[in-house]
């Protein structure tokens, strides 16, 4: 047995895992392996090529497998058969709440505080017409029905509210009244009884929150309750076309927003309803998890997965033809074209059982919130066969604000997985800073070679012996294009990874160095401008050792795996502190020694800022006035975005000489980078010989020091 299979990974994955030469787990995959084979949210946390796609890949294909398995043998209907009634989950409930054993009845004694229970995982979907009855002593007048985002609660005697509006309604009630709730999905109305009297009309809901599954839930304080979702026979009368929740239907079921069932009869495969949805934040990104699925699959047989690569570049026609006629089961993609095929009609979420937001705090940054909630609100939250979305989140940083909402919002209890903690530099990382001063490097006056700048300053004065901020600013991306060479000279680099901050620095700095000489700086551009199948040849170029160098944005080298990476440049500081580790992160893996090295201007630079008030987004955009003169221009202070970044490692940052000379002594003695450190043993080659005469002296006064309590013992026993 293996490893992986110890965690209860199928034979099958892990004879493809063990294909890779993966011996043994990661920490993050030995975390979020059993979690999510067990059928919980999870959200996790680690270093860049810490093996989490694997994390969350290994345990959906497992269960998309068996889930087939199941569907092929005909196992699967006996989930819905099975499935318990409604209860009251002893999980999902305040601390100082109780739950009866039978979760129907619960009881809170707190006299200052409210405290509330749901039903926690949903047994049933309701239907489109059900009622539900509550009853027992009410200390207080107090009782709440919620569905999904929306809360209906009565807090005063003849009053309701909702999102905090109170409004008159009905009259008070207390000890032992029953109060009966009716939902009728078809018309949008929520009705009241007290004692089999009808309130009237409480609410009219938007039919799509009904839609998409109802739970109810309690808030009490110094109260008990009782519910009733039609275990036993209710004590009032229930009007002409209602059904209890728990009971079968005999009308019309509630269907999710493709139309389908979504609980009644066994679960079928649908070509274009896959059963996981896994969203990455760039095409390379999508494509990388898209491989690594191929190749854990590659043993399992009858049934065989289907996954299919959703990217833009691809013919949109082609990803519709394989979701017709071949099917999915597991999709990759990106956000925009999943957006379209689903829109589109030709691709269906009612099977969706699993969803994977991979580099989350990237997708919710690019803006992709609002389509994160409108996909989560279509899926289903319980499947055919009676089981729980479940929903897996990856994040550099878990305990972002974006992230922490979304998942306060989205998830079910989801446990957290946060393997990376506070950022910090791995030990196998010298990064270090040179300083870029145009006002004491004043070589920038005579250089024969111009790299290319961004024109930002095409309408300044600047030249040499003018020092203003403009002149100054254009010096310092004319020597940061020098620096660049001379570091890549110095380290006789022949691999290294090169971060611009737009996609305009990435060109202009690949054209400088073709243009300087073309073989000896190869190099290629990851970037959103390039074409699809450009930055897939370009990674595949640099990958395989074809061009030395790849000179990328931020979000082009999100997540990508390129291993024994030695070097890596940052021509222009990141202007989130989180940046800064996840680009050194690329080198410095799988123990072997990196060498960062960061060009760090000491004056503020006029940089491009195109915001949303441009109409083009930066295209053919030349508007030099700063943003606050409605102009796509800022000064950009990477002074103190590297006091920042310190300050949030809580380290000094070596800064080296612009001769880019790093003293090897620094660095825990002298390495090579790109290979994994050797162990230099102990600095003192006669350590053993120096302690041994200490050795020797504590081991005779310890022999002293028995020999003495022997002798007091004896003494002792002598006088009595």
């Amino acid at each position: 047995m293996t490893a992986f299979e110890e965690f209860g990974v199928l034979p099958e994955i892990a004879k493809a895992i063990d294909e890779l030469e993966w011996t043994l787990p990661t920490d993050i995959q030995a975390e979020g392996i059993p979690l999510v084979l067990g059928g919980g949210d999870v959200l996790m946390a680690a270093e860049t090529g810490s093996g989490k796609t694997a994390a969350f890949c290994l345990p959906i294909i497992q269960i998309v497998w068996e889930t087939l398995k199941d569907i092929q043998s005909g196992k699967a209907a006996k989930a819905v058969i099975e499935t318990p009634p409604w209860t009251m989950s002893i999980h999902d409930r305040g601390t100082a709440l109780a739950v009866a054993p039978c979760g129907l009845r619960v009881q809170s004694r707190e006299q200052k505080e409210w405290h509330g229970v749901g039903n926690g995982l949903l047994r049933r979907q309701l239907l489109m017409r059900g009622c539900v009855e509550l009853g027992g002593p009410l200390f207080k007048r107090i009782w709440i029905l919620e569905l999904i985002g929306l809360a209906l609660d009565l807090v005063e005697q003849e009053k309701k509210s909702n999102n905090k509006q109170f409004d008159n309604y009905g009259e008070a009630f207390g000890k032992c009244d029953v109060i009966t709730c009716l939902l009728d999905g078809d018309n949008g109305e929520i009705n009241f009884f007290k004692n089999g009297v009808d309130l009237g009309k409480a609410f009219t809901v938007d039919k799509n929150l009904i839609r998409n599954g109802m739970f109810p839930a309690v808030v009490l304080k110094n109260a008990e309750m009782e519910f009733n979702f039609g275990e036993k026979p209710f004590k009032h009368n229930i009007p002409q076309g209602y059904q209890p929740v728990n009971a079968a239907p005999s009308g019309k079921i509630i269907t999710n927003t493709n139309g389908e069932s979504a609980s009644g009869g066994a679960p079928k495969i649908i070509n274009n309803a896959p059963q996981a949805i896994i969203i990455e934040p760039s095409r390379e990104l999508a494509e990388q998890t898209s491989n690594q699925i191929k190749k854990f699959k590659k043993y399992l047989e009858d049934p065989a997965i289907r996954e299919l690569l959703v990217i833009g570049g691809i013919n949109v026609k082609e990803q519709i033809s394989h979701l017709q006629n071949i099917g999915a089961d597991i999709i990759v993609g990106t956000p925009g074209r999943l957006e379209d095929l689903i829109q589109g009609g030709y691709l269906s979420l009612s099977n969706c059982r699993f969803f994977v937001l991979d580099e989350a705090d990237g997708l919710l940054k690019q803006g992709y919130t609002d389509l994160i909630e409108r996909l989560h609100k279509q899926m289903p939250k319980i499947t055919s066969d009676g089981r729980r979305l479940q929903m897996i989140v990856c994040s550099a940083t878990l305990h972002a604000f974006e992230v922490k909402k979304m998942a306060e919002k989205l998830m079910y209890f989801p446990t957290w997985v946060d393997l990376k903690g506070e950022d910090a530099v791995p030990e196998t990382v010298h990064h270090v800073v040179v300083k870029v001063d145009p006002q004491n490097d004043k070589s920038w006056h005579n250089l024969r070679r111009h790299i290319l700048t961004d024109g930002v300053h095409a309408q300044d004065d600047v030249r040499p012996g003018n020092n203003s901020p403009e002149t100054l600013s254009e010096a310092v991306k004319l020597l940061k294009g020098e620096y660049c060479i001379r570091a890549i000279d110095v380290h006789n680099m022949d691999r290294a990874i090169i971060f611009c901050r737009t996609k305009l620095d990435c060109d202009n700095l690949e054209k400088y160095m073709k243009q300087i000489d073309r073989n000896r700086y190869s190099c290629v551009c990851l970037h959103g401008d390039r074409k699809p199948h450009e930055r897939k040849a370009n990674l595949e170029q640099f990958k395989k050792g074809s061009v030395k160098f790849l000179i990328c944005t931020d979000v082009a080298a999100r997540g990508l795996d390129i291993t024994g990476l030695p070097f890596m440049i940052n021509v222009t500081l990141p202007d989130e502190k989180s940046n800064y580790v996840h680009r050194i992160g690329r080198v410095g893996r799988a123990e072997r020694m990196g060498l960062a090295i960061s060009l760090v201007s000491s004056i503020p630079e006029k940089v491009w800022y195109h915001g949303e008030w441009c109409k083009t987004r930066g295209r053919n955009c030349w508007n030099t006035n700063l943003v606050e003169q409605k102009g796509c221009c800022i000064w950009y202070n990477e002074p103190q975005f590297l006091a920042d970044i310190e300050e949030h490692l809580n380290i000094t940052i070596q800064q080296i000489e612009p001769d880019m000379q790093v003293p090897s002594d620094d660095f825990d003695g002298k390495v090579v980078y790109g290979e994994k450190r050797k162990d230099k043993g102990s600095k003192y080659e006669t350590h053993t010989a120096q302690m041994a005469p200490i050795v020797a002296d504590l081991s005779k006064l310890e022999s002293e020091a028995q020999m003495l309590y022997v002798k007091r013992y004896l003494m002792k026993l002598a006088r009595a």
